[in-house]
């Protein structure tokens, strides 16, 4: 391939990555309230469709689980990370995968990947802190 070709092939690439600037990655727009989890299909697609992913792990006998409610679903609506829910009781093959040991436990996903996990309830500037790091 002679310099002339190549230097052809760079300029053309240069002006596809130029021509999607604007363009949004191939990341879903994240809904505006929590994803309740059915499978562990379900999961795998959430986690991977959304660029940024708020997973709480649940159970509706938890207490502090239900305090911690109306500060996930403001960080659904209010952030451009996804929400998911995964009652522990329903989905315990999740919750033993994830290492969750006592709830709310609260993973961050970005790009498909695990990469923060807190426990307890935590108050709305820090989750959104939590997700917008990522985002």
């Amino acid at each position: 391939m002679s310099e002339d070709e190549l230097e052809s092939i760079r300029d053309e690439k240069r002006d596809e990555l130029l021509d999607g600037e604007g363009e949004t990655d191939d990341a879903e727009t994240a809904p505006d309230e929590p994803i309740h989890v059915e499978s562990v299909e379900h999961f795998s697609d959430v986690t991977t469709d959304y660029g940024v992913v708020l997973v709480d792990f649940y159970a509706d006998w938890c207490g502090p689980c239900n305090m911690l409610e109306p500060i996930v679903e403001s960080i659904a609506s209010g952030t451009d990370a996804a929400v998911a829910k995964v009652d522990i009781d329903q989905h315990q093959d999740l919750a033993t995968q994830y290492g969750v040991r006592g709830v709310p436990t609260l993973i961050v996903f970005a790009d498909g990947e695990q990469v923060e996990q807190v426990v307890g309830v935590q108050d709305e500037a820090t989750l959104t802190n939590l997700v917008e790091r990522h985002g």
